[in-house]
């Protein structure tokens, strides 16, 4: 899990730094031009064209490429892909979301195994989707059971393919 999200979130990064070196070699070849669609992008969220030009020639004149980078790429400080730490979170949390379906694994008597398993498994995963949801603000309810038909139909397919191939746990 961790390695995958190293390698999404690296990818992301790439495309940002790439993104940043057009920017970039826009602002040293063509700064004018620039301005003008910085100062574009304040008039399209409301400022009048003055205060937008105005703005446009502060910010460029501050520090342009952070500039552009915030209003016409969407990159900033707090929003940049940081490969390690999506890396660590998605670790952990991995590992904390695997804690009680392996504690179930070893209280579970032999014969309910896969059921228990797959129980805890959905209510973590209900719990996950609610506490996700809350932190977002977003509707419980949707979020939870978004979240336990996914985690249900990847269950299931996983099943699936270990019965196709004669590895199923019974």
């Amino acid at each position: 899990m961790a390695a995958g999200e190293y390698v999404s979130v690296s990818s992301q990064s790439d495309t940002e730094r790439a993104d940043l070196a057009k920017e970039s070699a826009e602002l040293a070849r063509k700064p004018a031009v620039e301005r003008e669609e910085l100062a574009d992008i304040y008039i399209e969220r409301g400022l009048s064209p003055q205060t937008a030009r105005d703005a446009a020639e502060q910010m460029m004149t501050s520090d342009a490429l952070r500039a552009h980078a915030r209003e016409e790429l969407g990159i900033s400080d707090a929003t940049t892909a940081r490969p390690l730490q999506a890396a660590l979170a998605s670790a952990l949390t991995f590992t904390a979301g695997a804690a009680a379906p392996l504690l179930a694994v070893v209280l579970a008597p032999a014969p309910q195994l896969v059921v228990a398993v797959a129980i805890v498994s959905l209510a973590c995963l209900a719990a996950l989707g609610a506490l996700g949801a809350v932190a977002g603000g977003a509707p419980i309810s949707k979020s939870l059971l978004r979240v336990m038909f996914w985690g249900a139909l990847a269950m299931a397919l996983t099943a699936g393919v270990g019965r196709l191939f004669g590895t199923t746990v019974g």
